[in-house]
């Protein structure tokens, strides 16, 4: 406290003003965290959320993590209504990014945003106990770390979202060639599409584990009573995957209009192969124009210093001999 106290002197010259900074900080930190105990307070002594979260005895790690996650949420709960976005659409949009990042849970947009809370007045804290051992800082430079601190704190978890959700995608992108060969083969060896969605997710459980998940889980789906057309369609939901909204498109249209799944499966096939082919010519044909810049900046100065480096030197000793005769 003494050292915060000639922190503050050293900053501020005016005695009134540092008085009532000082009393100001100290009345605002005993009502954040008599607001902090209150609602950690109310939301562990309600009731029903208790009863809700401790109904089952855990045996298992995954049961565990799962009540860890449940006593999180109802620590958050009262202030949810401040994390959280107000607007509907901002909501959905974060909640779909969550989905296909593969986090499902009902509480995922909660956590988000108490992430970010929390990133956002921890980062700021660290700064300024740091900023001890930065005499250097102007209160103005410290002022505007502080901010930058807190908007850092902000920013990370929607990097760290985005760049999951890249990573599950590209990972869904690689494996869905695979799942679809398999998947023609299964059906056109007489399999039901739920026998064959489900013997392409044991097949690929190893290498291809995401998209295994997600075929197990259009099966499941369809054993707990969804509809085999919802089913699918939630499929492409989930992954938000282009290929794989062609696929769940075309079997919806089988499963309605009655026609073959084998034959249709097999032309899609031949189409998604010739669309890869496209895209790799594609991408062949772009390679020229991208190495322009590489050998530009990398490979063009080197040539010319070979080849016209031993002439500016002849030119030198041409005009230097010149010079001193």
């Amino acid at each position: 406290m003494e050292a915060l106290v000639a922190l503050l002197q050293t900053r501020i010259e005016d005695p009134e003003t540092l008085r009532i900074v000082i009393v100001g900080g100290i009345a605002a930190t005993f009502v954040v965290f008599g607001l902090a105990v209150g609602f950690l307070t109310l939301g562990a002594t309600d009731p029903i959320k208790r009863r809700l979260g401790g109904g089952h005895r855990p045996k298992e790690k995954k049961t565990e993590r799962g009540r860890t996650l449940v006593w999180i949420n109802t620590m958050l709960g009262p202030v949810a209504h401040y994390v959280l976005p107000q607007n509907e659409i901002e909501r959905g949009r974060i909640n779909e990014k969550l989905v296909h990042a593969g986090f499902r849970s009902p509480s995922s947009v909660q956590n988000f945003y108490s992430i970010k809370m929390v990133l956002a007045v921890a980062f700021p804290s660290l700064f300024l106990v740091a900023a001890r051992w930065l005499p250097s800082l102007s209160l103005q430079m410290e002022l505007l770390c502080t901010v930058a601190a807190a908007a850092f704190g902000v920013i990370l978890p929607n990097i760290v979202l985005e760049s999951r959700t890249e990573k599950r995608l590209r990972k869904l992108r690689n494996a869905f060639p695979d799942a679809l060969d398999m998947l023609v083969v299964c059906v056109e060896a007489g399999l039901g599409i739920s026998q064959a969605l489900q013997r392409v997710s044991d097949e690929l459980i190893v290498s291809h584990p995401e998209l295994a998940q997600e075929l197990s889980l259009v099966n499941a789906e369809i054993r707990a009573g969804v509809d085999r057309v919802t089913a699918l369609k939630n499929l492409a939901h989930r992954t938000g995957l282009d290929d794989i909204k062609g696929l769940v498109s075309l079997l919806v249209q089988t499963i309605r209009f009655g026609t073959s799944i084998a034959e249709s499966l097999r032309i899609y096939s031949d189409e998604f192969r010739d669309r890869r082919m496209q895209k790799a010519e594609e991408e062949a044909a772009k390679m020229g124009t991208k190495m322009i810049f590489p050998l530009i900046v990398f490979l063009f100065p080197g040539f010319f210093v070979v080849a016209v480096g031993p002439a500016v030197i002849g030119f030198i000793d041409v005009f230097s001999s010149m010079g001193s005769g």
